[in-house]
């Protein structure tokens, strides 16, 4: 009877534990594993160089969503931005692609607008601001300077 209780014990321990390790991996690796109540919004930018998906979407600060994906449309970098319901962006908002840090993480800044209008879910940010390239300026200063 002893060895049955101790076995049951160690047992329900183990499982215990694998449950915490499933919860932690998929809080840590930010799985949703029953869809996501965020909307999707898009922004187009001619340079986007360091941004990744899963990159943060501030406004003021705070952080408001992430972005979701990123690909080539039109020779044009095309990212998709999850933004948080309770969040409305307005239509004249602009989308610009900032550095975060020394370590220089990118992220999409959102600076609202004036506009009494709100982009609808899959709308478009109309207006963006590229990324700064620091080798593109460097090399203008270098190579052509007089």
């Amino acid at each position: 009877m002893n060895r049955i209780s101790l076995e049951t014990a160690v047992g329900i321990f183990i499982i215990t534990g694998l449950l915490c390790l499933a919860y932690l991996s998929i809080k840590l690796g930010d799985v949703n594993l029953f869809g996501t109540k965020q909307y999707e919004i898009k922004a187009r930018f001619t340079n986007i160089a360091g941004l990744k998906e899963g990159a943060q979407v501030e406004i003021a600060g705070v952080n408001v969503g992430k972005v979701s994906k990123i690909y080539l449309n039109d020779y044009q970098a095309v990212v998709d931005l999850l933004i948080n319901p309770d969040v409305k962006i307005q239509e004249d908002s602009i989308a610009s692609i900032r550095t975060q840090g020394i370590i220089g993480d990118k992220y999409v800044k959102i600076s609202p607008g004036g506009s009494e209008g709100y982009i609808k879910p899959k709308g478009t940010i109309s207006e963006t601001e590229s990324t700064v390239d620091i080798e593109e300026l460097i090399s203008k200063y270098i190579f052509e300077k007089k």
